[in-house]
């Protein structure tokens, strides 16, 4: 997910409030210092809100197995990155155990400590590849992912398996109406739900992880490749943008400003008929939207390098200057043990091959075999190892994407694009 459209964030299009999330937790914002001594049996871990639901079941099961002890402290998420820049820099932590977004372990490589230990081959066997190659930096693995996620097809069950609807659709197409695996489906399924008040599809101009996604598809590394060279305008990229912009006329007005609420928001009210969306998606359909019971759900379609997500992981670390290490250790290896736990949780999600596969064939967890799918692609691949990403989105990408959904050149904008994160990265 884009950095800035993670736990707060979807809970909130969920129906879950920040607020509510705050209000729920007894230690706010603040929360004591690190307790001193290898011994100590409280940890304190930093996590954006809405962090502390996801990880309630494993402090309570890590409590009774090693006697550790979570005091969780909640911040927004701009908040929470400038309070790890801080202490950080400063050397004095108030915290045990960290939860860092994918996007911000090139920024505090150098603050937290090796867990290699934590990364038995049994482990790594169990994560999914995109992640265990995205927490090792520089040689140690950083990182234990918590929780993570992807995009994937959401349909409506109802219309593609409408007689007349399959009827028309064969005798226009040539073949049957299915879920979409490759783009060319895509785009005739969207062209062809565009009518009587429908929309096929969505296009998401606001945010650019959808977008990278296809980048990965049609078979490059997403705007920077393993050197560093900026590759945003090359021919992959160029397809993914034209792909991208082709699905405009089958999608409501307002491409540049559609993001993941207002896309989420036009599926859930009955307006599209497919989205490309993140899976957690799936189970938070409210129980009164028109299309409750309706829908389905596939991997990621798929380009000339096969189906590809953009993963959303975020992981746990411990910062170097914690004097809690070995209790810190312990939480994060009991959060591995217990993963499966989050999917309980009102966010619903884990990082562990085994814990969606054990929920996989219950009712009401049908996005995540789809999501297994994604997340083991060959191509997918999580964002570019760079402490100026943020920036990059928030100042070429995204920008450059509305302009391309408003009707702008795919290939000006893309040499404007090269040179502009070429700037940001001297």
């Amino acid at each position: 997910m884009s950095s800035r459209t993670t736990i707060s964030r979807i809970t909130a299009i969920g129906g879950l409030s920040t607020a509510v999330l705050l209000a729920a937790t007894a230690c706010g914002a603040g929360g004591p210092a690190a307790t001193s001594g290898s011994a100590a049996s409280t940890v304190n871990v930093l996590v954006e809100a809405g962090g502390h639901a996801e990880l309630t079941g494993v402090a309570e099961q890590c409590k009774k197995d090693t006697g550790v002890s979570a005091n969780f402290v909640e911040l927004p998420y701009d908040g929470m990155f400038n309070r790890l820049s801080s202490e950080f820099s400063s050397g004095n932590v108030s915290f045990d155990v960290a939860a860092l977004d994918s996007v911000w372990l090139p920024s505090f490589k150098d603050a937290v400590q090796p867990i290699d230990e934590l990364f038995t081959d049994e482990a790594k066997k169990d994560i999914f590849p995109a992640l265990v190659k995205e927490a090792n930096v520089d040689g140690h693995f950083i990182g234990m992912p918590a929780w993570t996620n992807a995009e994937i097809i959401l349909y409506r069950k109802d219309l593609f398996d409408d007689a007349k609807n399959k009827a028309e659709f064969k005798a226009k197409y040539g073949y049957d109406l299915a879920a979409p695996t490759t783009w060319k489906q895509y785009q005739d399924i969207s062209e062809f739900f565009t009518k009587d008040g429908m929309y096929g599809t969505d296009v998401k101009g606001g945010v650019e992880t959808e977008w990278l996604a296809h980048v990965l598809q049609a078979g490059s590394p997403m705007v920077l490749d393993e050197n560093n060279n900026v590759v945003i305008d090359n021919a992959a990229h160029k397809d993914a943008l034209d792909f991208y912009t082709s699905l405009v006329k089958s999608a409501p007005p307002g491409a540049a400003q559609v993001d993941w609420a207002a896309a989420q928001n036009l599926f859930n009210q009955g307006k599209t008929a497919m989205t490309r969306f993140w899976a957690h998606a799936y189970r938070q359909i409210p129980k009164d939207s028109p299309v409750a019971g309706k829908v389905g759900a596939a991997p990621m379609i798929g380009g000339s390098a096969g189906v590809a997500g953009v993963p959303g992981p975020w992981y746990l670390s411990v910062p170097k200057a914690t004097k809690n290490s070995d209790a810190a250790k312990k939480f994060i290896k009991c959060a591995y043990d217990h993963n499966d736990l989050g999917i309980e949780s009102s966010l619903g999600l884990a990082s562990r091959i085994s814990a969606f596969e054990k929920y996989q064939d219950k009712p009401g967890y049908e996005s995540f075999k789809p999501l297994i799918e994604t997340l083991k692609g060959q191509a997918t691949a999580t964002r570019p190892a760079t402490a100026k990403w943020q920036q990059i989105v928030d100042t070429a990408l995204v920008p450059m994407l509305q302009k391309a959904v408003a009707g702008g050149d795919s290939a000006t904008l893309l040499a404007a694009a090269k040179k502009q994160i070429q700037d940001l990265l001297k």
